[in-house]
C-alpha cells in the first residue's frame, strides 16, 4: 500500500548499471530527503559484456546473468533505493554490417502493447507521482534503450485510462514525464576546458573532435537538480557494477571535485506534464509538492 503524502519517483531503465550511470544522483538526493524511489529494469543485462579488463575471467563470463543481478542488489542499496526486474531478456548490442538479426525473443523485438504490460501493472502498484526515462533516441542507439523509451512513454499514458489494461489493477495517472539529458554538448566541453585548465589530458577531447553540434540536446534541457554532493554516491554505485564499469576509465578520468565545480547538477527534459509547472527548474517535483509533502 503507498503512503498518499509520500512523494514517489519511478526510474525506467534498460539494464543493470543503466541507473548508475543516468540520474543516480539526482535519486541519492531524493531518497535522502525522504522520497520513496523505485528503480525499475527491464532486462537483466544478460547479453552484455565484461567491459572491466579486470573482470573479464572465464568463471565470469560463466556467471555473468547472475553477477549482474548482484551486482544491481549492491548498487540499489548504495543508493538507497528499490529496484525491480520487469522479466525481459537482454536484447544485445548487434555489431557488424550488414547488422546481425536481434534474437528472438528478446525485449527489443516484443510488442510495446505486450512489453509495456510489466511497466503498467509497476505502475499501479508504486503510484509515483514523477517517472524518469530515455528520449526517443534511447540516450544512445541501443535496442534496449529505445524499447525502454517506448514502452515508458507507452505506460505512462495507458497507466491512467480505466479501459486499457483493466486487468492490472486500479488507474494511477503519473504527474510527470523526464527524459534523461546526461551528454550534452555545454556539459562535456565545461568538463574538458576545466581539465585542460588544470593541465591535465583531458578524456573528452576525441569526444568533442567528433561531435556534431547540430545533433546537440542541450536545447532540450528544461530542468537541472542540484545533487553534485552525491556524486560520490553515484561513483559508488557506478562502480559496483563491476563487470561494466573500469574504476580505472574514462567513466572517473574527471575529478569528482571538478564535476561538482563545474557541472553539479543532473539535467532532464520535461516530456510530459500534467501539472502547471513553469520552466527552466530545479526540481522533478516542481508542481507536486504544494500537493504531497515528503516523509
Amino acid at each position: 500500500m503507498t503512503d498518499p503524502d509520500q512523494l514517489r519517483l519511478l526510474a525506467v531503465h534498460a539494464h543493470p548499471d543503466d541507473e548508475s550511470s543516468k540520474g543516480a544522483a539526482t535519486m541519492a538526493k531524493y531518497v535522502a530527503e525522504g522520497v520513496r524511489v523505485l528503480v525499475a529494469t527491464a532486462t537483466g543485462g544478460e547479453r552484455g559484456s565484461v567491459l572491466n579488463p579486470a573482470m573479464d575471467r572465464p568463471e565470469v563470463w560463466e556467471r555473468l546473468p547472475q553477477i549482474r543481478v548482484e551486482e544491481m542488489a549492491r548498487a540499489r542499496e548504495i543508493l538507497g533505493v528499490e529496484q525491480e526486474f520487469l522479466g525481459f531478456v537482454d536484447s544485445g548490442l548487434p555489431e557488424g554490417d550488414p547488422m546481425p538479426p536481434l534474437p528472438e525473443g528478446c525485449f527489443a523485438l516484443l510488442p510495446v502493447e505486450e512489453a509495456a504490460a510489466p511497466l503498467v501493472a509497476l505502475i499501479r502498484r508504486f503510484r509515483p507521482q514523477v517517472m524518469t526515462t530515455y528520449d526517443e533516441r534511447g540516450g544512445y542507439p541501443h535496442p534496449d534503450h529505445i524499447k525502454t523509451h517506448e514502452i515508458s512513454v507507452h505506460a505512462f499514458e495507458a497507466a491512467g485510462d480505466p479501459d486499457r489494461y483493466p486487468e492490472l489493477g486500479e488507474p494511477w495517472q503519473v504527474s510527470k514525464l523526464y527524459y534523461h539529458m546526461s551528454f550534452t554538448l555545454p556539459r562535456t566541453k565545461a568538463l574538458h576546458e576545466a581539465i585542460l585548465a588544470t593541465g591535465s589530458e583531458s578524456p573528452y577531447a576525441e569526444w568533442l573532435a567528433k561531435w556534431d553540434p547540430a545533433h546537440d540536446i542541450s536545447h532540450r534541457v528544461t530542468t537541472r537538480v542540484p545533487c553534485g554532493e552525491y556524486f560520490p554516491v553515484r561513483d559508488a554505485a557506478l562502480i559496483a557494477h563491476a563487470t561494466q564499469i573500469d574504476p580505472l576509465g574514462r567513466w572517473f578520468a574527471c575529478p569528482v571535485e571538478t564535476q561538482q565545480q563545474v557541472w553539479p547538477t543532473e539535467d532532464y527534459e520535461l516530456a510530459r506534464s500534467l501539472v502547471d509547472t513553469p520552466t527552466p527548474e530545479d526540481d522533478l517535483f516542481t508542481g507536486i509538492r504544494s500537493e504531497v509533502t515528503a516523509r
